[in-house]
């Protein structure tokens, strides 16, 4: 089982997408109106269409309880099921991945693609698992026109022999600093993760996995021509070469201020476009089966639209999606309120977020690591699969 997570840095507003309350007021309802989806009486807002219409293929937590209402710690919950520990910083999802299945046949195990997300309270990082399981992370826009991963490929022959150079040179580095470090672990995992790095960097089947340019133009306009839209097609490229775990990152949820003008013209349409395509993909290529789709970002968006036209933070509902990899599609997990305020039927918190997918994808829930410090520290002590997805 490999995985595609979507994380929109911010706070997805609920209320304004998956979860609209047509009948709440006007202060509460907004500006959008509602249409049906393909399951009965479940209604979304009238800018997601097309996942309107794929219903069949994922399923939608409503009943999503954040429990947090911060930025960057978000970063930190909601990628690892645990809350933040200025002490002991936890492993992301994709990093346990990476710890547990490694490069497989010298494929990158983690990737991520685009940079929002917030690393002041270790977000998204390997944490006390060691350098050597951090994600390669990949900035460069996919939709623009000259994208081309840096330091991963080279352009011709003619720079071969300036990388063997360097890398030449950077071993030499290392060996000076094995001299003169006496923290060995992490001297270590570099020399692990440069190691990989160089292999990858040499390697044809990697190169290929980024070379979007590949894509039919119809195929790329399917995904949306956007930063958004093409990371999600890199991402489904990537799961088809081999890669494990890939996190794609999109920003601009945090609308404090004009939050429908920037859901109706920028967030929504990107995300109508970028969420469904490889869910479609994946399905007609026999591999939705066995590749878990999440959707999900910091937390929900105040009930009531402030003086600005904004929605703020909101700690006690929000929104999640999961899809594939026998997850239960066509399912609408718990509920809330009449005015979106907070889960009033079968709460979903980060940890039960977290025990899903890794129950989803094989990994014991009751894994123990040993920390740098030598704790002992258990993978998913809290969290539950929600039973309604798993069975």
């Amino acid at each position: 089982m490999r995985c595609i997570l979507m994380w929109m840095q911010g706070g997805p507003s609920h209320t304004d997408m998956f979860d609209p309350k047509p009948d709440a007021p006007a202060e509460i309802r907004g500006e959008f109106k509602t249409i049906p989806t393909t399951l009965p009486g479940v209604r979304f807002t009238e800018h997601l269409p097309h996942l309107a219409k794929l219903t069949d293929l994922y399923s939608v937590i409503r009943g999503h309880e954040p429990k947090n209402g911060s930025h960057g710690v978000a970063d930190h919950l909601m990628v690892t099921g645990l809350k933040f520990n200025a002490s002991l910083p936890f492993p992301c999802f994709g990093s346990v991945v990476a710890k547990e299945r490694g490069f497989v046949d010298g494929v990158l195990p983690f990737v991520q693609l685009g940079k929002n997300i917030d690393r002041r309270f270790n977000g998204g990082i390997a944490g006390f698992l060691g350098d050597e399981f951090n994600p390669f992370e990949v900035h460069e826009d996919p939709n623009a026109p000259a994208f081309r991963v840096r330091d991963l490929g080279i352009a011709d022959e003619a720079e071969r022999p300036r990388l063997e150079r360097r890398y030449s040179m950077l071993g030499d580095l290392e060996q000076y600093q094995k001299s003169i470090e006496n923290t060995a672990q992490p001297v270590k995992a570099r020399d692990v993760f440069h190691e990989k790095a160089h292999g990858l960097i040499t390697s044809p089947a990697a190169k290929m996995a980024f070379d979007i340019a590949a894509e039919p133009e119809r195929v790329r306009e399917r995904y949306g021509r956007t930063p958004f839209g093409q990371s999600c097609l890199v991402a489904r490229r990537l799961i088809e070469s081999g890669v494990q775990f890939v996190t794609v990152t999109d920003g601009g949820w945090d609308t404090h201020q004009n939050n429908f003008k920037s859901l109706k013209e920028r967030n929504l349409p990107r995300l109508d476009a970028g969420f469904p395509a490889p869910l479609e993909d994946l399905n007609t290529r026999g591999m939705l089966s066995d590749t878990l789709v999440v959707w999900f970002g910091d937390f929900g968006r105040t009930p009531k639209i402030n003086p600005s036209a904004g929605r703020d933070h909101w700690a006690s509902a929000g929104v999640a999606c999961m899809a594939g990899a026998g997850i239960s599609p066509g399912q609408v997990v718990g509920q809330t309120n009449a005015l979106a305020e907070f889960v009033t039927d079968n709460p979903v918190y980060p940890p039960d977020l977290a025990a899903t997918i890794y129950h989803t994808l094989g990994v014991p829930l009751h894994t123990w690591y040993n920390a740098q410090d030598g704790r002992r520290i258990e993978l998913c002590p809290e969290g539950k699969p929600v039973k309604q997805l798993v069975g």
